[in-house]
Protein backbone atom coordinates (compact mmCIF):
# COMPACT_ATOMS: atom_id res chain seq x y z
CA UNK A 1 0.00 0.00 0.00
CA UNK A 2 1.61 3.35 -0.99
CA UNK A 3 1.05 5.54 2.03
CA UNK A 4 0.58 9.55 1.27
CA UNK A 5 0.97 12.41 3.66
CA UNK A 6 -1.52 14.73 2.40
CA UNK A 7 -4.60 17.21 3.19
CA UNK A 8 -8.35 16.60 4.12
CA UNK A 9 -10.43 19.67 3.24
CA UNK A 10 -12.50 20.64 6.23
CA UNK A 11 -14.68 23.68 6.96
CA UNK A 12 -17.35 26.01 5.37
CA UNK A 13 -17.11 27.14 1.78
CA UNK A 14 -14.38 30.20 1.47
CA UNK A 15 -13.09 28.98 4.72
CA UNK A 16 -11.14 26.08 4.63
CA UNK A 17 -9.45 24.24 7.42
CA UNK A 18 -7.15 21.22 6.69
CA UNK A 19 -5.95 17.70 8.36
CA UNK A 20 -2.88 16.34 7.58
CA UNK A 21 -3.61 12.98 7.38
CA UNK A 22 -1.37 9.52 6.35
CA UNK A 23 -3.76 7.83 3.66
CA UNK A 24 -3.42 5.59 0.93
CA UNK A 25 -2.40 7.11 -2.59
CA UNK A 26 -5.58 5.35 -3.87
CA UNK A 27 -8.00 6.89 -1.40
CA UNK A 28 -9.84 10.29 -2.44
CA UNK A 29 -9.15 13.21 -0.86
CA UNK A 30 -11.79 13.22 1.60
CA UNK A 31 -12.36 10.17 2.22
CA UNK A 32 -10.80 7.49 4.29
CA UNK A 33 -7.09 7.51 5.95
CA UNK A 34 -5.05 5.90 8.47
CA UNK A 35 -4.33 8.39 11.08
CA UNK A 36 -4.48 12.23 11.31
CA UNK A 37 -0.83 13.80 12.06
CA UNK A 38 -2.24 17.74 12.70
CA UNK A 39 -3.90 20.38 11.30
CA UNK A 40 -3.22 23.30 9.08
CA UNK A 41 -5.81 26.89 8.96
CA UNK A 42 -4.93 28.40 5.95
CA UNK A 43 -7.40 31.89 6.85
CA UNK A 44 -4.36 34.84 7.10
CA UNK A 45 -5.51 35.97 10.30
CA UNK A 46 -5.54 33.13 12.63
CA UNK A 47 -2.84 31.03 10.20
CA UNK A 48 -1.86 28.26 12.29
CA UNK A 49 -0.40 24.75 11.80
CA UNK A 50 -0.04 22.14 14.42
CA UNK A 51 2.21 18.67 13.61
CA UNK A 52 2.36 15.93 16.06
CA UNK A 53 6.42 15.24 14.94
CA UNK A 54 6.58 12.11 16.11
CA UNK A 55 4.06 10.84 14.07
CA UNK A 56 5.49 12.72 11.15
CA UNK A 57 8.60 10.98 11.42
CA UNK A 58 7.53 7.51 11.81
CA UNK A 59 5.45 7.94 8.38
CA UNK A 60 8.45 9.51 7.03
CA UNK A 61 10.56 6.79 8.27
CA UNK A 62 8.48 4.39 7.32
CA UNK A 63 7.75 5.21 3.63
CA UNK A 64 4.94 7.58 3.20
CA UNK A 65 5.64 10.46 0.18
CA UNK A 66 4.63 13.99 1.47
CA UNK A 67 2.71 15.80 -1.34
CA UNK A 68 4.05 19.20 -2.32
CA UNK A 69 2.16 21.55 0.33
CA UNK A 70 2.82 18.98 3.42
CA UNK A 71 6.69 18.75 2.22
CA UNK A 72 6.61 22.66 2.36
CA UNK A 73 4.89 22.65 5.95
CA UNK A 74 6.97 20.10 7.42
CA UNK A 75 9.98 21.74 6.24
CA UNK A 76 8.99 25.31 7.31
CA UNK A 77 8.93 23.37 10.70
CA UNK A 78 11.91 21.66 10.97
CA UNK A 79 10.52 18.22 10.75
CA UNK A 80 12.09 17.52 7.10
CA UNK A 81 15.62 18.16 8.17
CA UNK A 82 15.47 15.67 11.39
CA UNK A 83 14.26 13.19 8.76
CA UNK A 84 17.08 13.94 6.53
CA UNK A 85 19.38 13.66 9.65
CA UNK A 86 18.08 10.48 11.10
CA UNK A 87 18.87 8.91 7.59
CA UNK A 88 22.32 10.04 7.18
CA UNK A 89 22.42 8.56 11.35
CA UNK A 90 21.35 5.22 10.02
CA UNK A 91 23.34 4.72 6.75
Amino acid sequence: MAVKLRLKRGGAKQRPVYRIVAADSRSPRDGRFIETIGTYNPIPEKYEVKIDEEKALYWLKNGAQPTDTVRSLLSKYGIMAKYADSKKEGN
